[in-house]
């Protein structure tokens, strides 16, 4: 008897983030007798001004299948509306040429949205991991809800968020919480000792634009910054997503820089694995950035999650201070995360770092046929 050939799973990556997010899952679904990995790489891998993120990705061991440029990297009104459509149309033919079966897209950005217009109509099944979450973002949540209300199988990292996307009107048959994979590769970290040479004068910032004008963002993201720099502590600043208004975070992060050049380094971009080192070595983490409500108090790292970006999302543990935007209070929260004792959280509602094994043995066994491609809405 022959054995049934291996479907063909297209993930779809658009940000250095979510890539680190996904390459468990990656892994997973490339090791498995009965998956085929076909890559998708589009967004701001391919955007130079970005950091070309494109050149990390071909580093791993799975080759990239398609290449599907969206955005230009410029803070235009336009760009994510004309991106989106370059990514709808780009990523449906890489799906007809690579004769996808299965579509994975991840979380609440235009990428993962046109992933899943793409695989919808070309045929595939859609599986959308993180659905269900709340993070008022820009148009975040939007795109978040559409992906679900567009998606075949919702992946959903907690409890809560299973609730949430019944309640948006799916079938509880579809819905498999599988943990947020933000934890698979902080296995290899949590429980191990922070070097006693690591630094304890360093915060790591990560500010992201989400949506409001570039001067809004200028004053918060120069905020933040002057606030790390009041309590005496040196910077490693990340640069921003491609949301609108990222180009007011790119000029106050420079002008700090230029201004300390002793007291400020500034990255593109980070490996997944060197973004985890340095989270766990820092003092604080200061930004907007989801790392800072999942990730950082799992490694023992107070976390000042600055504005409303993340409003909504269940902490990972007691050691995140939420701020608002003003000098004041971001110096206020600061002070305080800085003398919380840092103790790892023991138990998280993100599961047990096992996500990506568990998204490709679902993929592996669900059904491709009408059953799951036929949806019917129970509200």
């Amino acid at each position: 008897m022959t054995a049934p050939s291996p479907r063909r799973v297209a993930i779809v990556t658009g940000t250095r983030a979510e890539y680190g997010l996904l390459r468990s899952t990656l892994a997973a679904v490339a090791a498995h007798p009965r998956l085929e990995l076909q890559l998708v790489v589009t967004g701001m891998h391919l955007v130079r001004t970005c950091g070309y993120t494109v050149r990390t990705i071909a580093r791993d061991p799975w080759p990239i299948a398609a290449r599907v440029p969206m955005q230009r990297g410029n803070d235009r009104p336009l760009d994510q509306a004309e991106g989106l459509a370059r990514g709808i149309a780009g990523i449906a033919r890489a799906l007809v040429r690579l004769r996808s079966d299965i579509v994975v897209v991840l979380g609440d950005r235009i990428e993962a949205l046109a992933g899943g217009l793409a695989g919808l109509t070309t045929g595939c099944v859609v599986a959308h991991v993180h659905g269900g979450d709340v993070a008022p973002g820009d148009f975040d949540d939007s795109v978040r809800h559409a992906l679900t209300k567009l998606a075949h199988l919702h992946l959903v990292a907690t409890q809560d968020a299973a609730r949430r996307v019944e309640r948006l009107g799916e079938e509880p048959r579809r819905i498999h919480v599988v943990g947020a994979p933000a934890l698979d590769e902080l296995r290899l970290l949590r429980g191990a000792a922070r070097s006693s040479r690591a630094p304890r004068d360093l915060a790591l910032v990560v500010y992201h634009a989400h949506g409001r004008s570039a001067a809004r963002e200028y004053t918060v993201t120069r905020n933040v910054l002057q606030a790390v720099t009041t309590a005496g502590l040196r910077c490693l600043v990340i640069h921003p997503n491609t949301d609108r208004g990222h180009a007011g975070v790119v000029r106050a992060i420079e002008e700090h820089a230029a201004a300390r050049p002793q007291w400020v380094k500034v990255v593109r971009s980070l490996p997944r694995s060197e973004y985890l080192r340095h989270l766990q070595a820092a003092a604080v983490l200061v930004g907007n950035s989801s790392s800072g409500i999942i990730e950082a108090p799992l490694l023992g790292t107070p976390a000042v999650d600055v504005g409303v970006r993340q409003a909504g999302r269940l902490a990972a543990g007691p050691l995140v201070v939420r701020a608002g935007e003003s000098p004041r209070a971001i110096r206020t929260a600061l002070r305080h995360a800085l003398q919380l004792h840092r103790v790892p959280a023991r138990k998280t509602p993100y599961g047990d770092g096992c996500t990506g094994v568990r998204i490709a043995t679902l993929l592996a066994r669900v059904s491709l046929g009408p059953r799951v491609t036929r949806k019917v809405i129970t509200y």
